[in-house]
């Protein structure tokens, strides 16, 4: 059980008060706090950044298509497709073709934004690298 209480935390050498549950704390810790070496977690996955560059590269995609471009398993591909459902980066729309069910992808314009965000991030730490 959580329990709310004030306390300070000490995140990358900052001090700041945090009130609340402790599963506050990681939120405010992310959102406060990113660094140049922090990615974004729901591209940076290697299935997740193949299906949003697929997807920026093709208008729609069936999830067979994905399947077999990505060369990966029914589940594996349904379960990283909801998370980039959930994080409204794809969008997903059910269809039948005749009697049999179709599924297919597009990139929304928030995961076209969040894959440019993330190209030039990785852009930016190479370059630094390179300095």
């Amino acid at each position: 059980m959580a329990r709310a209480a004030s306390r300070k935390a000490d995140v990358r050498g900052q001090r700041i008060d945090v009130k609340g549950p402790k599963a506050d704390v990681k939120a405010q810790r992310t959102d406060r706090n990113r660094t140049a070496l922090d990615l974004d977690r729901v591209i940076h996955e290697r299935l997740r950044l193949g299906i949003i560059s697929a997807l920026a590269a093709n208008d729609r995609l069936s999830f067979n298509d994905l399947k077999r471009l990505l060369q990966t398993t029914d589940g594996n591909l349904s379960v990283h497709a909801r998370k980039l459902e959930e994080a409204l980066y794809i969008a997903c729309e059910k269809s039948f073709d005749g009697r049999m069910p179709r599924t297919e992808y597009r990139l929304t314009a928030a995961g076209r934004r969040a894959l440019e965000k993330y190209v030039a991030h990785m852009e930016s730490i190479i370059r630094a690298v390179r300095e």
